[in-house]
C-alpha cells in the first residue's frame, strides 16, 4: 500500500526508498486495485505492492505484498516502464510483470475493488499519479 505522490523533484544526498508494484497479467488483462484508504487517494486505482523493507530485495518484497494484499502467490518477471519518482523524490516506484501461480485468484483484502483491464480498458479507471506512467508501457504487453 502506498500514498506517495509522483514528483519530478530529486532529493540529493540519500538514496530514495524503493516501492514495488506488480502488473499481474492473466489472459491479456492486468489487475487494477482500487484504494480504500487514506481518504485523499480512496477511489483511485493502483498496481498492488508496497515498500521494500530493510534487508529485503525487490522481488521478495513484491511476493510478500501480493500475498498480504491479495492472498495470492506470484512469479515475478521483467520490469515494466521506468522508475517513477514519488514523494518529492524521497521514494521511487518500480513495477514488475507478475503472473499468478497455482490457479490463485486475487481477493480484495486491502482494496475496495479489483478489476481485470484489457489494453482498451486501461483508461477507464483513475490511476494514482505514480502508477499512470506505467500504463503506457503495459499496453504492448496486453495486446501481444
Amino acid at each position: 500500500m502506498r500514498t506517495e505522490r509522483v514528483s519530478g523533484n530529486g532529493q540529493g544526498g540519500r538514496e530514495p526508498k524503493v516501492v514495488v508494484g506488480a502488473a499481474i497479467i492473466a489472459d491479456g488483462r492486468v489487475l487494477a486495485c482500487e484504494r480504500a484508504a487514506p481518504v485523499e487517494v480512496a477511489g483511485r486505482w493502483e498496481f498492488p505492492g508496497g515498500k521494500v523493507e530493510p534487508g529485503e530485495d525487490e522481488i521478495a518484497a513484491l511476493v510478500r505484498e501480493c500475498a498480504e494484499e491479495l492472498g495470492v502467490r506470484v512469479e515475478i518477471g521483467a520490469r515494466v516502464g521506468r522508475d517513477v519518482r514519488m514523494a518529492h523524490g524521497r521514494s521511487v516506484l518500480r513495477v514488475y510483470v507478475a503472473r499468478l501461480l497455482h490457479d490463485d485468484q486475487p481477493k480484495a483484502l486491502e482494496h475496495s475493488a479489483l478489476r481485470w483491464l484489457s489494453a482498451a480498458e486501461l483508461d477507464t479507471v483513475a490511476w494514482l499519479p505514480a502508477d499512470a506512467p506505467i500504463v503506457a508501457a503495459l499496453r504492448p504487453l496486453l495486446t501481444a
